[in-house]
Parts: C-alpha cells; sequence; structure tokens
C-alpha cells in the first residue's frame, strides 16, 4: 500500500476514534447538578464606588 494511503487511513482512524470518545462523553454528561441557590445580585451604589 502506498504511504500516503496508509497516512490517510490513520488520520481517519484517528478522527474517528476521536468522535466516538467525544460521543460517549457527551452521552454520558460532566454530572453533578447546578446550583439551585445564589447567583447574580443587583450592586449597590457603595459596592460601586
Amino acid at each position: 500500500m502506498r504511504p500516503v494511503l496508509i497516512l490517510l487511513r490513520r488520520a481517519l482512524t484517528a478522527v474517528g476514534l476521536a468522535g466516538a470518545i467525544a460521543v460517549v462523553l457527551r452521552v454520558r454528561g460532566s454530572g453533578g447538578v447546578p446550583p439551585q441557590s445564589g447567583g447574580w445580585r443587583e450592586l449597590t451604589k457603595q459596592e460601586l464606588s
């Protein structure tokens, strides 16, 4: 087989594996629950100066 075809085949295999891993991580999610309290609050005039 020609070296160019071998390189192309390896590159496509690497891209395919990376895509498969990305799909698995995406489906599993990052876990955890986002915070249910807190967040943004309005600043007072004293905090702005």
